[in-house]
């Protein structure tokens, strides 16, 4: 299992990318990953692509509906090839409010919109490194012009992996259908995994003939460090108002369905709509807090994440954006601990 980092996205969001990748690095890291929420997903990793020789790079996610196939392939294309191979394109959907209203972008049958637009990635980058003619042609994706004026050519590691995210089951088969790897959301338990996305992923492979275990599996991880009684404290509040947000969410109910924790969900977001953001983290329990985040000292969560997620997951980052010069020492222990 590989173990990987995550950037934050506070501050001056740019202007530390090329010690914070170093650092990674430095530390033995395996990837580093930025998400888009706040700030643009891929200017980070063309700074750390050029910083850096030996760690991966990618996104998690960059949201695919807010651009073009071809503008996603041509700034995937140049992180490639100026990371020499070490890029990682992991994309997602959104939510329909935030695709039409925040980027005014079309929203309409998300899974089949994302599977074109995948297709669509692989004819242009087909294109770009054979000079062939480019002739994708779907129902929501026509690309049809390239000129040799247009073509940036071919690079020395074509075959970029592409990851999607998601939650429920119809884009886990996609993931088992067509992709290299699957962001698992970071509200997620073992039993979840098990019983939902890995069987998913499964019958989305064996549907077109695939092996399931060519899909990597990658996710981060809610970990309450208890390094001493009254921070652990602090973090398990913390980590308890975050897994009430997103169980109230409907779109997660799939994740407490794993436990028969329906009516917790149902009650958090009757809460959420009434705007009772303070009172819901006291829904979850100790018993569900346990179910979706490991609790250990920093010298043991390499061994926890490993007994936690042997045969489900392939690569882990710890739900906690990783920034030099902010818990050196607990880092650096976190670190061996899981290379070890």
């Amino acid at each position: 299992m590989k173990f990987d980092a995550g950037l934050g996205t506070e501050g001056k969001y740019l202007k530390g990318i090329d010690r914070t990748a170093r650092a990674a690095e430095d530390l033995g890291f395996a990837g580093l990953w930025t998400n888009e929420t706040k700030h643009d997903a891929f200017l980070p990793l063309a700074i750390a692509a050029n910083e850096t020789h030996q760690i991966e790079l990618g996104t998690s996610v960059a949201i695919a509906f807010s651009r073009s196939p071809m503008e996603t392939g041509q700034t995937a294309w140049d992180l490639q090839d100026l990371s020499e191979g070490r890029f990682v394109l992991g994309l997602g959907t959104q939510v329909k409010a935030h695709v039409t209203r925040r980027f005014s972008m079309p929203w309409d049958r998300p899974a089949a919109r994302l599977r074109e637009y995948i297709l669509a990635l692989r004819a242009i980058w087909e294109s770009f490194q054979s000079g062939e003619p480019l002739q994708f042609e779907g129902e929501h994706y026509q690309h049809t012009l390239m000129t040799p004026f247009f073509n940036p050519g071919p690079i020395e590691h074509p075959e970029i992996p592409v990851y999607i995210a998601g939650v429920n089951t119809r884009l886990a088969r996609l993931a088992g259908e067509i992709c290299d790897g699957f962001h698992v959301h970071p509200f997620h338990s073992p039993e979840y995994v098990r019983q939902t996305v890995k069987p998913a992923i499964a019958e989305g492979a064996e549907g077109v003939g695939r092996d399931p275990e060519r899909v990597t599996l990658a996710t981060s991880a809610f970990v309450i460090a208890n390094e001493n009684e009254e921070e652990a404290a602090e973090q398990r509040e913390s980590v308890r108002s975050q897994i009430s947000f997103y169980a109230s969410t409907p779109t997660y109910r799939t994740v407490l369905e794993a436990h028969g924790w329906e009516e917790v969900g149902e009650r958090l977001g009757t809460m959420a709509r009434e705007k009772k953001w303070r009172e819901m983290p006291a829904l979850i329990t100790n018993e569900i807090l346990a179910a979706f985040a490991i609790e250990a000292a920093p010298d043991e969560i390499g061994p926890a994440l490993e007994e936690r997620y042997e045969g489900l997951i392939d690569r882990v980052a710890l739900y906690l954006p990783f920034v030099p010069g902010e818990r050196d020492e607990f880092w650096q222990t976190v670190v061996e601990s899981a290379r070890a």
